[in-house]
């Protein structure tokens, strides 16, 4: 059983309580999502960021092929991190930890995603070409949606 990690560091020139604010409110989701991914939350997004909390999602990851996405938040430290973890969805494991730490003249925003493809040998094999390729393509867009939202640090 593979367990990959993807790891991901970003600056941003804000407040730790407004990073919180954006971050922890499931309905940003979809702003920082690529378009082409046709997300769109079906339920849970109704109140602020709570553990315990399940949200459901209809996504379009790969090949045009919609899939329902259900994720629990599990941990949740106010103004600090939250953890969502897939209960069913497209991969087999779904790990998501997001931190936000203050820094000089703004905050880091970290994520640490720990998943495990479906589909045993033949996942791992299609994991390189298609599966970390395209989260490398969502977080950097991520990435980049913060930056026009909120400016450079």
């Amino acid at each position: 059983m593979k367990i990959y990690t993807l790891h991901k560091k970003q600056n941003l020139p804000i407040t730790k309580e407004k990073a919180w604010e954006f971050l922890s409110s499931p309905k940003n989701l979809k702003t920082i999502t690529p378009d082409y991914m046709g997300f769109n939350i079906l339920s849970g997004a109704d109140r602020p960021m709570f553990s315990g909390q399940i949200i459901q999602y209809i996504v379009t990851p790969i090949l045009g092929i919609k899939t329902k996405w259900v994720t629990e938040i599990t941990h949740v430290e106010e103004g600090k991190y939250f953890v969502d973890e897939q209960r069913f969805g497209p991969y087999a494991l779904w790990h998501h930890k997001h931190f936000i730490n203050e820094i000089d003249g703004g905050v880091e925003m970290e994520d640490i995603i720990d998943y495990k493809v479906p589909l045993g040998i033949l996942g791992q094999l299609v994991h390189p070409i298609l599966v970390k390729p395209k989260l490398e393509e969502i977080f950097n867009y991520r990435t980049q949606k913060l930056e026009e939202l909120f400016g450079k640090y």
